[in-house]
């Protein structure tokens, strides 16, 4: 007990030590960071496992997830970061949601995918998580609601009882994270300008937050419990477009490939 409470002394002075300014590649802007970056991966790897428990597990289809993963990682490669090793995993929950973990780990639920109707709405949410990963959004979040301290059970991969009660509780609060005004439009941005490089109808992200806004009208929705809903998110994804995507002609939609390989999958 002696043993691991000097390690922790040892790891908080470590990040102590590690926290400065990084330069955040979509704002170009230094930011203050105090998980050093390599650390990410670790996080990200030891609370995939208690993300996908705590929401129902994978969906069991493997043309589902793969149609999922591939969109992702299409749409990542346009990125500031196509380096990272990134994830998708489509999750058993009911909530309409999706976000990211440190390190390239997405999630996006059953709820989410029943409401969009194109890959372009696909591609549109997935861009916008992968831009928080890209702007280490979700490390700053943790470091900053969390605490360094209890975020030291992960590096450690504490197996003591008291150590699986710590993961378990901080995976809530890992699922109710929530981000800035600041954080959630430039990772409206970033995403929208990732998925047409990817070769995807810009409109698709409008239509999404379109559709969502209603939704939020008749229910609570869960993406904008933990992704805050500026009025104006419609209008500035429409200016951007206008401004910067004059030409959309050829770029991809395919409702049918999302009927079929997702919609179509969730019914039998």
């Amino acid at each position: 007990m002696i043993m691991i409470k000097k390690l922790r002394i040892l790891l908080l002075v470590y990040f102590c030590l590690s926290a400065g300014c990084v330069v955040n590649p979509i704002t170009g802007k230094e930011e203050l960071m105090f998980l050093p970056e390599e650390q990410d991966v670790a996080i990200g790897r030891q609370y995939a496992p208690e993300i996908e428990k705590e929401l129902g597990g994978r969906i069991d289809n493997t043309i589902l997830q793969n149609y999922v993963n591939n969109v992702g990682q299409r749409v990542a490669r346009f990125s500031h970061r196509p380096d990272i090793e990134y994830s998708f995993v489509a999750l058993n929950e009911k909530q309409v949601n999706a976000f990211a973990l440190p390190g390239g780990y997405l999630f996006i639920t059953r709820g989410m995918l029943e409401k969009l109707s194109s890959e372009a709405q696909l591609a549109a949410i997935l861009g916008h998580e992968v831009s928080h990963v890209v702007a280490r959004d979700t490390s700053a979040a943790m470091s900053r609601e969390i605490g360094i301290d209890l975020l030291l059970s992960t590096v450690m991969r504490e197996k003591t009882p008291e150590g699986l009660v710590r993961v378990a509780g901080l995976t809530r609060q890992i699922l109710s994270l929530r981000y800035s005004r600041v954080d959630e439009r430039d990772a409206d941005l970033a995403g929208l300008d990732y998925m047409v490089k990817a070769g995807y109808n810009p409109y698709g992200m409008v239509e999404t937050m379109g559709m969502l806004a209603a939704e939020q009208k008749v229910r609570p929705v869960e993406f904008f419990s933990t992704h805050p809903l500026p009025e104006n998110r419609i209008e500035y994804l429409r200016e951007e477009i206008e401004s910067e995507y004059s030409r959309l002609d050829g770029l991809r939609v395919g409702k049918e490939d999302y009927s079929r390989n997702v919609l179509g999958q969730l019914q039998d």
